[in-house]
């Protein structure tokens, strides 16, 4: 990954969220932790069949990622804006149908794709964080 590009991919994030005082690569961060939380507390409602539990949790889940693809900067030149905003419509898509159909697989390839991306964003060089006004 170009981590510079990688940054600034998420420009909008620091306006978009309405926290101007917090740290853009931190937001960006923390919305990818809480989303793969709640994934794991998805799953365990759907073992245990609390179906309205889930429900909620999905929708939470859900809006985070509709979050993070709504936070690219698409006015960065770069493929990885689009590959993001391709995959984040991809795991939405997912977690619709893990919704829908009670499905553990969809869940759990969520939060593996999740899970990958955030590792890869906390990797990071805080240089690059700083090399755009927020990344």
């Amino acid at each position: 990954m170009a981590f510079g590009y990688g940054a600034g991919a998420y420009q909008q994030v620091r306006s978009h969220g309405g926290v101007e005082s917090a740290d853009a690569h931190g937001l960006i961060a923390m919305l990818m932790d809480g989303a793969i939380e709640r994934l794991i507390r998805a799953r365990s409602h759907m073992e245990r069949g609390e179906i309205a539990a889930k429900a909620d949790v999905m929708t939470r889940i859900m809006d985070i990622v509709s979050e993070l693809r709504g936070s690219l900067d698409t006015k960065v030149e770069s493929p990885l804006v689009g590959q993001l905003s391709a995959l984040y419509d991809y795991m939405g898509n997912r977690l619709l149908h893990a919704n829908l159909h009670n499905d553990v697989t969809a869940v759990d390839e969520v939060h593996r794709l999740l899970k990958q991306l955030r590792d890869a964003w906390k990797q990071v060089p805080t240089e690059a964080r700083t090399k755009s006004a927020a990344p």
